[in-house]
């Protein structure tokens, strides 16, 4: 069987037990969104927030096209849960920056994070040469990630 073959069907069967994996984990994913007293338009915004470093009401609103009262009542209510904080911006004082808090970096750290496929009930399932494999593996993965990353700057 040539390479191109072996690479096409090796991906077809990435692909199929990605698939297979996402369904098979998805109860347990949900598990993390659901213990967040965070509407979604909230969980929405503080992700935004947490992704970016220098998010502002206004900008926001652009980014969500909501007005600048939705906005800002959604912002405050982060604030107000001790998700965000706003800050003075340094070029021009008239400016709030929003930043998050640890316990914002924290909640969309865990519900980002949430991998019930690599739950330790799961690898302890797996055979110490399906371990050293399965880490392989993801090392070749974070690998090409951060090249991406790389290439995107």
């Amino acid at each position: 069987m040539s390479d191109d073959r072996r690479r096409a069907e090796a991906l077809e069967n990435i692909d199929a037990l990605t698939l297979a994996v996402s369904v098979r984990s998805l109860p347990r994913m949900i598990g993390s969104l659901l213990s967040t007293q965070l509407t979604i338009q909230q969980l929405k915004v503080l992700t935004s927030i947490v992704v970016s470093d220098h998010s502002t009401i206004s900008g926001l609103a652009s980014s969500f096209e909501v007005s600048l009262a939705t906005m800002s009542k959604l912002v405050e209510r982060l604030v107000d849960q001790g998700l965000v904080d706003r800050l003075t911006d340094a070029v021009d004082q008239r400016v709030r920056r929003l930043v998050p808090t640890s316990l914002g970096r924290d909640v969309i750290g865990k519900i980002m994070a949430a991998r019930p496929e690599m739950g330790a009930d799961i690898l302890d399932g797996l055979t110490i040469d399906e371990l050293e494999s399965l880490a392989v593996g993801l090392r070749a993965i974070n690998r090409q990630l951060q090249a991406a990353a790389t290439h995107d700057d």
